[in-house]
């Protein structure tokens, strides 16, 4: 079952928005599989990290498509998912 966890959340996706959302709503965003669902997604959250999670809210996101000299090449699709954590619990996203 471990592996499992390790397949679905690939990396914590950190920018200025979701700094923004984890202050005010208690809101964070991973790079998870294309292929988990919200149930999967959950469950490797709630395992992980122990916490309660009460939302997740998921988010396809297109490839951007680059030129190079000879051809136009697409980068791949990914899979974002914002996680909600219950009031009081934290995630430690490894920023300081």
């Amino acid at each position: 079952m471990k592996k499992d966890l390790y397949k679905v959340i690939k990396s914590p996706h950190l920018t200025e928005k979701v700094s923004g959302l984890i202050e005010t709503v208690n809101q964070y965003a991973f790079k998870v599989d294309k292929n988990s669902t919200k149930f999967q997604i959950k469950k490797a959250i709630e395992e992980y990290f122990s916490v309660n999670v009460k939302e997740v809210n998921i988010v396809k996101v297109k490839g951007k498509k680059k030129r190079s000299r000879y051809k136009l090449r697409k980068q791949s699709d990914w899979k974002k998912a914002y996680i909600t954590v219950s009031e009081g619990q934290s995630i430690d996203m490894g920023t300081e």
